[in-house]
């Protein structure tokens, strides 16, 4: 089996997860410029089997999209149009940094470190990700 990657993309910065190759588990993988997101990942499916990307969809409270998503937008029709064979796809990631500085926490990171915002996004990227692939799971 191939991996599923997620992405929470960032203006500034792009938190990645992964999945093992069975599918099983989300980890974080790294968190990248914005500017050199698509050169890392056209790098990583060169060396690594991925069978589709997740990208988190932002929205406001209300359901509505955020500021983000147009930037967002443009990226997905690039990659579409660069990689038709491999698959991104909207998952909704409201609150995902609030329950990233959650997991944090709740992992016994000292204050500091949870101030890093590019382990925030590492961690809100691996949140979409196990979240995905529990509503993948409970679709079947």
């Amino acid at each position: 089996m191939a991996r599923i990657l997620s992405i929470d993309y960032g203006k500034k910065r792009t938190g990645i997860a992964v999945t093992d190759p069975l599918q099983i588990i989300a980890g974080g993988l790294v968190t990248v410029s914005t500017s050199t997101l698509f050169d890392f990942l056209r790098d990583y499916i060169d060396k690594e089997q991925v069978e589709r990307i997740i990208i988190g969809e932002p929205k406001q409270a209300d359901g509505r999209p955020s500021e983000n998503m147009a930037r967002i937008v443009q990226f997905v029709n690039r990659w579409r149009k660069a990689f038709p064979s491999i698959p991104i796809e909207f998952y909704d990631e409201r609150f995902t940094s609030v329950l990233a500085h959650r997991a944090m926490i709740d992992g016994g990171l000292h204050k500091k470190k949870r101030q890093d915002k590019a382990l925030v996004d590492e961690v809100s990227a691996t949140i979409i990700l196990q979240s995905y692939l529990e509503s993948a799971r409970r679709k079947q």
